[in-house]
């Protein structure tokens, strides 16, 4: 029998929702049992207890283990959130506590030119914010956001994550537009030219990231849209760092990388931007939160308005 919301706030207690999360994660009632050091008679008692109070059962028992079924998964996603909150909780205490005015937990690309200087805003306006920054692949930081562990995630809006199941949950919001760069040496041949073409680039030696990047695969789609086969990279690199690196020292090198990931490598002497025509768009740069009625917190606004001024700023400076 399906029991009211008052009935589960009275009778259920966080080791309960522990109990949902070290389930799903362990997939066996010794593991869960062994990580919240519980008995297995005990744990077997405390879900069903959380059963009963659902109303329904909630995994699904095989001679491999437990199994969280639809209406387990539903649950254990909630349990995360709660859980979450409340570690954040715990962090915002313990942060105006000793005198500051909330903290950020923020997820972001490994690479980003952005982040760093929205941070240093952010700071300047809200001086006792505190940043708590965790770098990785944006489907696992959206993971991540959706468990409450993170505020937002900062990252490419691609086509996959809009017609993903993840959507309804998620309210993504663009903050940057942008668009593949081709950096070389000062001391490249084509270093002064005005501009080029895909086809005039097409024999050069190319840096470039790995095939399963987006910006690889817009550098592909730059030269097919041409009618060109595209180059193979003679190096391949995910940081924008190592590129300009490699750059500078092999002034016959190419490298492709993002507008906001080259920033910091035109700030500093040795490379140039090549104007090549047409440009080619990437997927816009911006936030993702939890979707939910009461909308970001502030100190997510003021982040998301850090990264606008940046963007306006890179607009305006244009090309190098």
């Amino acid at each position: 029998m399906k029991q009211s919301p008052d009935y589960l706030v009275r009778r259920l207690r966080l080791r309960h929702l522990e109990l949902l999360v070290a389930l799903a994660d362990a997939g066996t009632m010794r593991a869960a049992a062994t990580r919240l050091h519980l008995s297995q008679p005990a744990l077997s008692k405390m879900l069903a207890e959380v059963e009963s109070g659902f109303g329904a059962r909630l995994f699904e028992r095989s001679p491999q283990g437990l199994a969280a079924n639809a209406l387990g998964a539903a649950v254990t996603y909630r349990a995360r959130v709660i859980l979450g909150e409340l570690a954040r909780g715990k962090d915002e205490v313990d942060a105006l506590r000793t005198g500051a005015e909330g903290v950020l937990r923020l997820g972001t690309l490994s690479v980003t030119a952005a982040v760093p200087r929205a941070v240093v805003q952010l700071r300047r306006r809200v001086p006792g914010a505190r940043v708590q920054i965790q770098e990785g692949r944006v489907r696992e930081l959206i993971q991540r956001l959706l468990h409450g562990e993170l505020d937002c995630v900062f990252g490419a809006i691609t086509p996959e994550v809009l017609a993903s199941d993840l959507l309804p949950l998620l309210q993504p919001e663009v903050l940057l537009e942008d668009e593949l760069c081709v950096l070389c040496s000062t001391g490249h041949g084509l270093a002064r030219s005005r501009r080029v073409r895909w086809g005039d680039l097409q024999a050069q030696p190319w840096v470039a990231p790995p095939k399963d990047t987006l910006v690889r695969q817009a550098l592909m789609t730059a030269f097919l849209n041409e009618g060109l086969e595209p180059p193979q990279p003679v190096i391949e690199v995910v940081s924008s760092v190592t590129l300009g690196s490699v750059l500078r020292m092999d002034a016959s090198l190419l490298g492709a990388v993002r507008f906001d990931h080259a920033r910091d490598e035109l700030d500093r002497a040795g490379v140039r931007r090549l104007a090549v025509a047409p440009v080619v768009a990437l997927p816009a740069l911006g936030l993702y939160t939890r979707r939910a009625a009461e909308g970001p917190a502030p100190l997510v606004q003021a982040f998301a308005d850090a990264i606008r001024r940046v963007g306006v700023r890179a607009r305006r400076a244009g090309t190098r």
